[in-house]
């Protein structure tokens, strides 16, 4: 089968692979209906070490069932299902209380730009889609499920965002715009989005945005000190990851506020001593989203068009093409690159 291999930083390749096989009798075999480039992938993209490849690319994974284990009962053969990014048991304590990202048994989804893919622990990490592959102009929307919108909505989620509160979104890729529009649907009156894109920043303010702050560092803390009154925001949603992003959420967060991070931290340490965090008695909360937990909040949304985060894909390309996404996406190009087989 053809699966999407990363040998080097930008040196992105689809190749012919073995094709998966049932290995646990919690397994369940997939085949790829939609997946797509995650804003996560460039990191590799960016600074892989050579001798790490070639390593198998993706984890967001639309697609219908070809086989299971033994041990799997919740899904069948053809049924269409979203993936989590990340597997797991969904029967431990651990997955019990929420936390699935953290399961014991479970781990991160790799290979999932590919034509098939294994997913392990199949009944705790797939979901059923009540609707079939032909259904094809829904499909993008519930591909976010498996990653970017239940990311963007725990961020939000993790912040205890409410009615009528005041929220900045630092980012504006995927997840930093599908936050945006959770934190409107959980009832946020005031939403700065902090992004310098205007395609991208101009979605955000049709997801729920009601102001864009385009400057950064100092300037932009200042900027959005201004838009609350000089006290701040009571919740920070930081989609990026890197360190400028997080000392940028310090800036605008006000006493007894929460920064909520799910942008993968591209940092070892940041300062939490008294004088950023302690003293001002900030929260700093987030992780990795427990997506698969959110998929029965946020699905029916979707299904009858009252949400429409398949939005965020403004490129599609097929498996074939998938370098190119990865070019689009680096280069600004593009938001979020759709793949098809």
């Amino acid at each position: 089968m053809r699966a999407t291999l990363m040998y080097a930083p930008g040196d992105v390749r689809v190749e012919n692979v073995a094709a998966p096989r049932i290995e646990q009798p919690t397994d369940a075999i997939v085949r790829m209906v939609r997946t797509c480039v995650c804003g996560s992938d460039l990191h590799p993209y960016h600074s892989m070490d050579p001798t790490d490849g070639p390593a198998r690319m993706g984890h967001e994974l639309l697609g219908v069932v070809e086989e299971v284990g033994s041990g799997v009962s919740k899904v069948s053969k053809g049924d269409l299902v979203i993936t989590s990014f990340h597997y797991q048991d969904a029967t431990c304590v651990t997955c019990v209380e929420d936390f699935a990202c953290a399961c014991p048994a479970g781990g991160y989804l790799t290979e999932c730009q590919a034509e098939v893919s294994r997913v392990p622990l199949a009944d705790g990490t797939l979901t059923v889609m009540p609707v079939g592959e032909d259904q094809t102009e829904i499909l993008p929307s519930l591909l976010t499920l498996a990653d970017v919108y239940g990311t963007g909505h725990h961020a939000a989620v993790m912040a205890g965002v409410r009615e009528g509160d005041t929220v900045a979104v630092v980012g504006d890729g995927a997840v930093g715009l599908l936050a945006v529009l959770s934190a409107k649907k959980l009832g946020a009156e005031q939403i700065i989005l902090m992004g310098r894109h205007r395609s991208r920043t101009d979605l955000g303010r049709e997801f729920g945005a009601t102001e864009v702050v385009v400057e950064r560092g100092e300037e932009g803390i200042q900027k959005v000190l201004e838009l609350t009154g000089g006290r701040g925001v009571r919740a920070v949603l930081e989609a990026v990851g890197h360190m400028p992003a997080y000392e940028q959420s310090v800036g605008i967060v006000r006493p007894g506020g929460v920064i909520s991070r799910v942008g993968v931290p591209q940092y070892s340490e940041a300062p939490v001593g008294f004088t950023s965090l302690f003293g001002r008695n900030i929260e700093l909360t987030g992780s990795p989203a427990p997506v698969h937990e959110y998929v029965a909040e946020l699905l029916p949304g979707i299904m009858d068009g009252t949400d429409d985060p398949g939005r965020v894909f403004d490129r599609t390309v097929g498996l074939e093409d998938v370098a190119e996404g990865y070019r689009a996406m680096d280069e600004r190009e593009s938001l979020k690159v759709l793949v098809t087989p």
